[in-house]
């Protein structure tokens, strides 16, 4: 199964590896690392994570960062809605349903 991200959360996405990689050169590629298991293990099996909204909203958190990725299975792939940040903003990213 692949992935794909809604525009808004692909831009979250790049705007955290270019924070963490400003930060502290190669940090931006531990948040990738992060990213990308999380997604492996959602697109091995999307139903096993918590439903965050009603139907079909799901989360999994970033290991090593403060973010959570929400997304949903549309038909044979996966759409990220979100990364979100775990402290801040809660459920801004409902819009994008």
């Amino acid at each position: 199964m692949k992935y794909f991200f809604h525009p808004e959360a692909e831009a979250e996405h790049l705007a955290e590896v270019a924070f963490y990689e400003s930060r502290r050169k190669g940090l931006g590629g531990r948040y990738l690392a992060s990213f990308g298991a999380a997604m492996e293990r959602v697109c091995r099996d999307p139903k096993q994570f918590r439903i965050e909204c009603e139907p079909d909203l799901r989360r999994i958190f970033l290991r090593g960062f403060p973010f959570a990725i929400i997304y949903r299975d549309v038909g044979r792939q996966i759409q990220v809605l979100a990364v979100a940040h775990r402290r801040r903003r809660p459920g801004y990213w409902a819009t994008r349903i």
